[in-house]
């Protein structure tokens, strides 16, 4: 059968693959749409397992914030051309809507992988790089969810918060988080064990002091180390003299996440 202009339209319409590919695909099915479209599906597993071994160490982070719920997914290529593409752009907000729909509350990256499987490899036969769907996370909350993404995606935050938080408020909170890095939201969420060995740090470096004063010393390093890692105790974005417990007294971070592409996990 002779294979025409408009039919390669149709297949690439329908599948996002290269014209050639269309091409060869209609010729091997005879013409035929349906067949056509499971050979590209074949070839494009054979081509994603033979991609699959490259390395991903660009990629984007996006969100999905709907009422009561959000999402934050990261997924990894191999350039920042790629990063950047309206397709792949296209392709990870898709994936960050699916992750949101995710009957669950915390990691749902196992999930979403096993459902986003095919879409993936279709990704890679399209784009002609690896990727990974690396990490992702949907909340379900009573409070508020706000995000904020730093560098056109290269950092992701997203926050839930309860009580007076306005909008303003909330990107803010983000961008904080995004620029200060907390390890912690407060003083009380430290584990002891890290409490102890900080401690332990202080009172190496007091050796010879007197011990009556040892203690008071150790206490005003432990707090400033808290200014330090806590959230709600580091110096605020807008204002280095105040801080989040103070200026937002009556909001409460319930918890928040903070996202770089590639980032050691």
């Amino acid at each position: 059968m002779a294979i025409t202009a408009a039919m390669v339209k149709e297949l690439r319409d329908n599948t996002g693959a290269g014209m050639m590919d269309c091409k060869k695909a209609l010729n091997q099915a005879d013409g035929n749409m349906e067949k056509a479209i499971e050979e590209l599906r074949k070839s494009g597993i054979a081509k994603a397992e033979k991609k699959s071994g490259r390395a991903t160490k660009e990629g984007r982070i996006i969100t999905s914030i709907k009422e009561g719920k959000g999402a934050i997914v990261e997924v990894l290529c191999e350039t920042d051309f790629v990063a950047t593409n309206e397709k792949f752009t296209a392709f990870i907000k898709d994936i960050a809507e699916k992750a949101s729909e995710i009957d669950a509350d915390g990691d749902v990256s196992e999930t979403l992988n096993a459902n986003e499987k095919e879409t993936l490899v279709n990704m890679i036969s399209t784009i002609g790089e690896n990727m990974q769907l690396r990490r992702a996370k949907k909340w379900d909350t009573a409070g508020k969810v706000f995000s904020y993404l730093h560098m056109g995606g290269r950092i992701g935050v997203m926050v839930d918060v309860e009580g007076e938080a306005d909008e303003a408020f909330l990107n803010d909170l983000c961008m904080h988080i995004a620029a200060f890095k907390p390890q912690y939201i407060a003083p009380e969420d430290v584990p002891a064990d890290t409490i102890e060995k900080e401690k332990d740090i202080a009172r190496a470096q007091m050796a010879g002091k007197p011990e009556n004063i040892i203690d008071n010393i150790i206490k005003g390093k432990i707090n400033k180390w808290y200014s330090e890692i806590c959230l709600i105790r580091q110096p605020w974005i807008k204002d280095d003299k105040s801080c989040m417990e103070k200026i937002a007294p009556k909001a409460t971070v319930k918890r928040f996440i903070r996202w770089e592409v590639g980032e050691e996990l």
